[in-house]
């Protein structure tokens, strides 16, 4: 406690599983200044990995967000809300898959400007 002022309790939480087929067992530690049960703490480590999992790991993955390099001082601003109003434009169409969006989208220019909410202009009827 000596090295983490204020802190209230120190958590060890046991993951056990598969990832790409291989078994998996893992320590993660924690350490919080919340005081509170066992369970709302149990609670606040599965919302915290819900979030790695459904977001920055699509960003870091899917979109490889971590291999880039922008030279310009916003480029990476830029480009980071535009992955964002990609996920969420996907999602918000009942696409959760980032991989199997793009995959569908990639070459389907109008699908891609459906989703994004653009609509064919009307063309006008021939006179006569």
């Amino acid at each position: 406690m000596e090295q983490w002022p204020g802190s209230a309790t120190i958590i060890a939480e046991r993951s056990q599983g598969t990832r790409d087929g291989r078994p998996v067992d893992e320590a993660r530690y924690y350490v919080t200044s919340l005081r509170t049960s066992t369970k709302a703490l149990l609670r606040q480590v599965r919302n915290r990995w819900s979030i790695e999992n459904s977001w920055h790991w699509v960003r870091d993955v899917a979109l490889r967000e971590d291999a880039h390099r922008y030279r310009e001082t916003n480029g990476f601003q830029i480009v980071a809300m535009l992955r964002t109003m990609a996920i969420n434009n996907l999602r918000l169409n009942g696409i959760w898959s980032v991989t199997e969006g793009i995959a569908a989208l990639a070459h389907d220019i109008k699908e891609l400007l459906m989703l994004l909410g653009w609509k064919e202009p009307a063309t006008a009827q021939p006179s006569g």
